[in-house]
């Protein structure tokens, strides 16, 4: 992750009740607890982490990319400097509204994760500056995601620098992640912390690598992975540490 210096940080209020003002209903009933005895992948994840703010529900619109459209139309930007460069970024109230939506529209919650785990990821593949990067094998990544263009037709994506669009990507190629690293630590030993932590780990190891990079992983050989996949982990985890302490200063 590397670090920025904001400029002109000119940055509105932002509240949990103005988001549910300009998106639609905030849902506030508690999930039922399941009366089987197996505690779930995601309700396993779900005991290790602090009470989460209120999820967003998009309202429903004639179209699937109403949503987006309304988005689009709420994000905000400020100047940081990159690289010695003025450049153009979402301010931290944008990043966190789209966030959650993407990760509402993904159903990241079946799968144990949440809109924090969606601005880590944002953080540990750009720290949310718009650019173009590349695989080692020269294969250009696209945009706040990331995406190769192959990934990005796959999932849909039809503009990877448009951020409402890569990130709501990026929910759903995470959701694919949490599905594929829960089968590889199914049999692991673990309490609900540990396998929350496993969880989230190979999400990135998911997003990170090949598949044929990603299939050496089985939950325990963490410090074999690629430095740099191991980077990655680090800082999706400090950038959805992040998104939790943001919401929570924005919600007081």
């Amino acid at each position: 992750m590397q670090s920025f210096t904001k400029i002109f940080p000119a940055r509105a209020a932002f509240t949990v009740t103005a988001i549910a003002t300009l998106m639609g209903q905030v849902s506030s009933a508690a999930p039922v607890a399941s009366p089987a005895p197996k505690t779930t992948a995601a309700a396993a994840v779900a005991a290790t982490r602090p009470a989460q703010a209120p999820v967003i529900r998009l309202a429903a619109a004639g179209t699937r990319a109403a949503p987006q459209t309304q988005l689009r139309s709420m994000m905000k930007f400020e100047t940081v400097q990159w690289g010695g460069k003025p450049v153009q970024t979402l301010d931290e109230a944008s990043r966190l509204l789209l966030a959650r939506a993407a990760a509402e529209k993904a159903g990241l919650r079946e799968v144990g994760l949440g809109y924090q785990d969606v601005y880590g990821i944002i953080e540990a593949e750009t720290s949310w500056i718009q650019r173009t990067g590349s695989s080692k094998d020269g294969t250009p990544n696209l945009g706040l995601a990331q995406f190769e263009p192959r990934t990005a037709k796959g999932l849909g994506l039809k503009d990877p620098s448009d951020p409402v669009q890569a990130v709501f990507a990026a929910a759903k190629y995470m959701k694919l992640g949490a599905q594929w690293a829960s089968g590889r630590i199914a049999n692991l030993k673990s309490n609900p912390a540990l396998y929350a932590a496993k969880l989230r780990e190979g999400v990135s190891v998911h997003y990170n690598l090949s598949i044929k990079g990603r299939n050496k992983w089985n939950g325990v050989n963490t410090a074999q992975l690629p430095v740099e996949t191991q980077r990655h982990i680090r800082n999706a985890a400090a950038g959805a540490k992040e998104a939790a302490q943001l919401a929570r200063v924005r919600s007081a």
